[in-house]
């Protein structure tokens, strides 16, 4: 039987295989390290591209954001506002207006003769100081209320009517002028004071009514949409700061370093994008809140008191005038005064007593009810100086009132000449006087409230002109910094 023996394998035999094999594993070494690398890589593009996305997302809401809030901050000052108070102008000038028509047919004597002189020649310049203040807030309304087509038809009935009341005042004063025609000149200023109180006043009401409420809603969506832009910055600026700190960590392991500078500065211009953009669409939401609700308001409430205090000094002044209608004159001022100061009682002898006793209860702090644009305006004290001008004005009303009081009392004994004098002259302790006290008392209070809003609008312009550059400056610093920090990075995989 044969036997086969095998060759016996020496390590001289082996040898030749052995640089294969390295190769081998060298190569299959090289291969895991490129895939590690390439992935390496990938994740390095993919947060890189993550944290600019994100840095991109937020540029672009800081853009949308600061060119709405710029475009609201300048309708706020040079529409919202503007008609609403040219509004509320008008409606004052209208009451202004058909009470000096009043006072100078009472002031004229008859035919020239016997004229009260001041009184006559106040009546006249305030008149027409009036009609000139009408005539340019029906412009200022006319431009102001392009592209709103119920504003713009108000506007266009308003200057209609107001063009038909000067005609019938003009008949009224050429009357007046001739002898005997004080009766005819009544008359048309009866057709006057109704085109008023029946088609102007109402107009001109309705349209403080309707540029007030597009104002709190223009003010109140601005501020719901800044602060949804807020809660959205924050989102996206935490996200970044987390893109960027997942890289700070993620180089920190991967290169073996400790900080990277770059994504350190990114990390500080983020935190500034966050404290700066967040706080503008804070402090915008609060202006505007402040604006429109501590100081508009009250600009509008007290822009409604002066308009019915100058009715209610028309009403007194029809009383003296028009004997056939003194009835209807005298309700009407009560009425009117409720406006301004509402207290419970029928009668204007049962309104003065409950007036006297409310304010004197609310100045001892007693709190006894009333309504009213008063109230409103005291329910809304803000502002340094607000309150003692606020109290002075009606205690002014008040003054105003007992001297309405002496006026009917001096009718209703038969002493109607002094009644008249009593009520249209200028001296010291007179009604005209007083009545102009209270409109300087009314007057102050409306100027604090309206300083305060001039203010919260610069202090939003202000707002918008620093921090807006501030938070898209770093932001855009944060993005160049972060592709900056991983240039160096990316380029060892080259």
């Amino acid at each position: 039987m044969t036997v086969a023996v095998g060759k016996e394998h020496t390590p001289e035999q082996e040898a030749p295989r052995t640089p294969q094999r390295n190769r081998s594993a060298m190569r299959a070494w090289h291969a895991l390290k490129q895939r590690h690398g390439s992935a390496l890589l990938a994740r390095l593009r993919l947060l890189r591209l993550t944290a600019l996305l994100l840095a991109g997302a937020l540029a672009v809401l800081l853009a949308v954001a600061g060119l709405g809030l710029s475009g609201t901050w300048d309708t706020v000052e040079g529409r919202d506002a503007p008609r609403t108070v040219s509004a509320a102008n008008l409606n004052l000038a209208l009451n202004d207006m058909d009470a000096q028509v009043a006072n100078i047919l009472l002031s004229s004597g008859t035919a020239g003769n016997g004229k009260a002189e001041v009184p006559y020649r106040k009546a006249t310049d305030l008149y027409a100081e009036a009609r000139s203040t009408a005539s340019r807030d029906l412009r200022v309304l006319a431009v102001a209320a392009e592209g709103d087509d119920e504003v713009e038809r108000t506007v266009a009935s308003l200057t209609e009517y107001f063009a038909r009341y000067e005609e019938l005042v003009g008949r009224a004063l050429e009357e007046d002028a001739r002898a005997g025609g004080k009766p005819a000149a009544v008359v048309h200023y009866r057709a006057a004071t109704d085109l008023v109180a029946g088609e102007l006043l109402p107009r001109a009401r309705s349209l403080v009514d309707t540029t007030d409420r597009a104002f709190e809603s223009e003010c109140e969506a601005s501020r719901a949409r800044l602060w949804a832009q807020l809660a959205a910055a924050l989102v996206l600026g935490v996200a970044l700061l987390g893109v960027l700190w997942v890289l700070q960590v993620y180089l920190a392991r991967t290169f073996h370093r400790v900080i990277s500078p770059a994504l350190a500065g990114a990390t500080l211009c983020t935190l500034v994008t966050l404290g700066a953009g967040p706080l503008l669409f804070a402090s915008s939401a609060e202006q505007l809140r402040a604006a429109r609700h501590d100081a508009f308001d009250s600009v509008v409430a007290l822009s409604r008191a002066r308009a019915l205090a100058y009715d209610i000094n028309a009403d007194e002044s029809r009383y003296l005038l028009d004997r056939d209608r003194r009835s209807r004159y005298e309700a009407d001022f009560l009425e009117k005064s409720r406006q301004l100061f509402g207290t419970e009682g029928a009668g204007l002898p049962a309104y003065r007593t409950g007036l006297e006793e409310t304010w004197r209860a609310y100045r001892e702090g007693r709190g006894k009810r009333f309504t009213g644009e008063f109230r409103r305006e005291l329910d809304n004290l803000t502002f340094g100086g607000e309150r003692a001008a606020a109290e002075k004005t009606v205690d002014a009303y008040v003054v105003y009132q007992r001297d309405d009081r002496t006026i009917r009392s001096l009718v209703a004994r038969g002493r109607e000449q002094e009644a008249v004098d009593f009520g249209i002259s200028w001296d010291d302790g007179k009604s005209n006087a007083h009545f102009g006290a209270w409109m300087d008392a009314l007057g102050e209070t409306t100027r604090i409230n309206r300083a305060a809003f001039d203010a919260a609008v610069r202090q939003g312009h202000g707002d918008f002109a620093v921090l807006l550059p501030t938070a898209a400056g770093a932001l855009l610093l944060a993005g160049a910094l972060t592709v900056l920090g991983l240039r160096p990075r990316l380029a060892e995989f080259r």
